[in-house]
């Protein structure tokens, strides 16, 4: 509701005023009166003034300067004026003061009214808009965390996306890291003091342990925290720029970067203890430079993560000191990694090849000595290959495959060369046969998933652009498939249901059309009715009074 302030040296006028003005029907729920410019700027203090009606001429300060000093504490109130004195020179300085209008005196009841109606209409604009503004970066930072979530995925399954995508991301998105900058990847493993059946506890926990993290770490580093594609919680790291140029300078860099890293590992795990009662292991990867060769440290991390039994001892094993066996290991998965990759072959729908690409590399794998952890690592990348190629066409892997896929409940896959063949062959006659007879279908329900999505954000910020991030494909991919299978563009369907949904508010309500406006997300009321007229020949007042 609105409160209103009525300021005058006559208090006759003021009282006049209160008394005959119909203020509840017009909105405003309180009213004071003043007799000076002192008494108003002390209750406009203590109170929470919207609109402020002043007479010019007063003894001290005057209503000019009354505004004029009002307005410097007080931006957002509305002014209006009164005098005996139809002098132009007064009318030049409200306009000058910004004032929403000027009213001679004797004040006419009606005029005033008139006049107050404007004023208070205007502020319920900007009020709506505000609200507007703010539900939208709400709304917004809302699906942030999916955003997030899903540019982690695609990094960690090895999407290949141009630095000016992902820079471009990384603020959009309020992601604190660096291109190019030296990052290491955490992997966390906890017991969980809760109901692991409790979905909501389980959730709680991981974003307990998520903000103790970002905490500690953010002394020296920035880090961006989220959930793994293979369900672990994971950590990228990287110096903080002036923690980076303190270890350039250093005579001791990568030990010093070690020492760092060791120290808030150390402060991170006795924290979690301390507040969460809960013992964590870690997975520390190599160094790399972010983004590029992130795939690969998730990978090396993941395969130590689940070929050895770390994570039930409370440690931190950190793969810088681990030592491998490098040469056999390049050799022996270089048909793994060489181009053309498996996330390449999948993606293009080249089956044959791709399953040509999977027995090369299990026919290396029958020439040498392998380990465990080489099984955990041709499993890893082949599921990358799998997950990512299933989500981009919107099917989720573990409903082609409930038995084999999830390595962290069940690994019976990898216990022996030949079950990991047979279940990798097999998976991808699977995908093969799900993607391919389901490819018409996904297009149906794409394009029905983008009308719902449009449907329900009419009265936001819709776009092509924000429909494709919510169904995680790029804008002109998305508007070609939806064309192809409608015939009419997207930004032709969004417009489209926005007219015939003012058509119905316009007609079947008593709705002002800057409320109709602001519903149907449109900033501006004559953009709103130009396309309207663009869409049914009329504009929405004379389609309303037809």
């Amino acid at each position: 509701m609105i409160e209103l302030l009525l300021v005058d040296d006559e208090a006759y006028v003021t009282l006049s005023l209160e008394k005959t003005i119909p203020w509840d029907e017009l909105g405003v729920s309180k009213v004071y009166r003043a007799e000076s410019a002192a008494e108003a700027l002390a209750i406009m203090e203590a109170g929470d003034i919207d609109i402020l009606v002043t007479d010019i001429r007063m003894p001290g300060m005057d209503g000019l300067q009354l505004i004029e000093q009002a307005k410097k504490l007080w931006p957002d109130l509305r002014c209006i004026l009164m005098t005996g004195y139809s002098d132009f020179q007064y009318a030049k300085k409200a306009l000058q003061l910004q004032a929403s209008d000027y009213i001679l005196k004797p004040v006419d009841d009606k005029e005033f009214v008139r006049s107050l109606m404007n004023t208070i209409e205007e502020l319920k604009v900007e009020w709506e808009q505000a609200e507007q503004y703010h539900q939208l970066v709400y709304n917004m930072k809302s699906e942030y965390g999916l955003l997030r979530r899903n540019l982690l995925h695609d990094l960690l399954l090895g999407r290949q996306l141009s630095d000016t995508t992902i820079g471009a991301k990384l603020v959009q998105y309020e992601i604190p890291l660096r291109l190019d900058a030296p990052s290491v990847i955490l992997l966390i493993q906890y017991s969980n003091p809760y109901d692991e059946s409790n979905r909501s506890s389980m959730e709680l926990m991981e974003y307990a342990v998520g903000n103790i993290g970002e905490e500690v770490f953010a002394e020296h580093m920035n880090v961006w925290y989220g959930k793994a594609p293979h369900n672990c919680l994971i950590f990228v790291a990287q110096p903080n720029e002036e923690r980076q140029r303190q270890l350039e300078f250093s005579p001791d860099y990568k030990g010093q970067r070690r020492a760092m890293l060791e120290q808030a590992v150390d402060v991170f795990r006795r924290q979690i203890s301390h507040f969460l009662r809960s013992e964590i292991s870690l997975i520390i990867s190599d160094w790399f430079s972010f983004p590029s060769g992130m795939a690969n440290a998730y990978r090396t991390g993941m395969s130590v993560y689940l070929s050895s039994a770390i994570h039930e001892s409370g440690i931190a094993v950190y793969l810088e000191s681990h030592q491998a066996e490098p040469e056999t290991r390049v050799n022996l998965m270089e048909a793994l990694y060489k181009p053309p990759t498996l996330i390449h072959l999948l993606e293009s729908k080249q089956w044959d090849t791709a399953l040509l690409k999977i027995d090369e590399v299990f026919g290396n794998l029958e020439q040498v000595k392998f380990s465990r952890e080489h099984l955990y690592e041709v499993f890893l990348s082949i599921t990358n290959a799998f997950m990512y190629t299933a989500h981009k066409q919107g099917q989720f892997i573990y409903e082609i495959d409930h038995a084999g896929f999830d390595m962290l409940l069940d690994h019976t896959v990898i216990h022996s060369l030949d079950k990991l063949r047979n279940w990798s062959t097999d998976m991808l006659e699977r995908l093969r046969t799900e993607l391919s007879s389901t490819e018409e279908y996904a297009k149906s329900s794409l394009v029905k998933q983008v009308q719902e999505l449009v449907s329900a954000s009419l009265g936001h910020d819709t776009s092509v652009k924000t429909i494709a991030d919510k169904v995680f494909l790029h804008p002109v991919y998305l508007s070609k498939i939806y064309k192809a299978q409608t015939g009419e563009s997207i930004s032709d369907y969004i417009t489209r249901m926005r007219m015939e949904r003012a058509h119905y508010l316009l007609k079947q309500t008593n709705k002002k059309i800057y409320e109709i406006t602001s519903e149907l997300g449109y900033q501006n009321p004559q953009y709103f009715s130009k396309i309207f007229r663009k869409h049914y020949g009329m504009t929405p007042q004379e389609f309303r009074d037809q």
